[in-house]
């Protein structure tokens, strides 16, 4: 389960990118969440997908 707080949301998904998985697709993937959800709930905090550096910034 993935936290529903934005924030915290953040964090837990940019950990998970930084130390498991090399792109936001095979994360998605592997945690079985869906990626227009996750980045539609990211962006309500002004998040967006950095696809060169793995991250949410």
């Amino acid at each position: 389960m993935i936290p529903k707080d934005p924030f915290i949301l953040l964090s837990y998904v940019n950990t998970q990118l930084r130390d498991h998985y090399p792109s936001l697709e095979k994360m998605c993937v592997g945690l079985g969440i869906d990626r227009k959800e996750l980045l539609e709930k990211l962006a309500l905090v002004d998040y967006t997908y950095d696809e060169k550096t793995n991250q949410f910034i």
